[in-house]
């Protein structure tokens, strides 16, 4: 896949508020785990747009995102809780779009699709 377009309010927002000061992956990964935290307004419905192996959510579904998952969780990806046929099942983030959120929540999932769209990971 290759990289999405640049957007220069976002590498902003990013380089400046999530990943500032961040020197290697677990770094990173708490900018960015508390900068989701302290955006998205939970509880939000989503729509899945991608399958993926480690998730039961397929693509096209729409599930209740509840809360991230625990921090330690979230070392490697950013992981959140949905409600799934009665359990609490923690998905990757990326496979999820919001659908019925406010615009923090919105901006903040984009924020972590742009930048894995850009090559990055944790």
């Amino acid at each position: 896949m290759g990289k999405s377009k640049k957007d220069p309010i976002r590498e902003e927002r990013i380089q400046n508020e999530i990943v500032v000061d961040a020197y290697g992956p677990e770094e990173q990964a708490l900018g960015w785990y508390y900068y989701l935290e302290n955006e998205i307004r939970f509880l939000f419905m989503a729509r899945c747009i991608a399958s993926k192996v480690v998730s039961p959510v397929r693509k096209g579904e729409t599930v209740e995102v509840r809360r991230l998952a625990p921090e330690d969780s979230c070392v490697h990806d950013m992981l959140v809780l949905i409600r799934w046929q009665g359990h609490n099942v923690a998905v990757p983030l990326s496979q999820l779009v919001p659908v019925d959120a406010d615009r923090s929540t919105i901006e903040a999932v984009g924020d972590w699709h742009y930048w894995l769209s850009q090559g990055c990971c944790l």
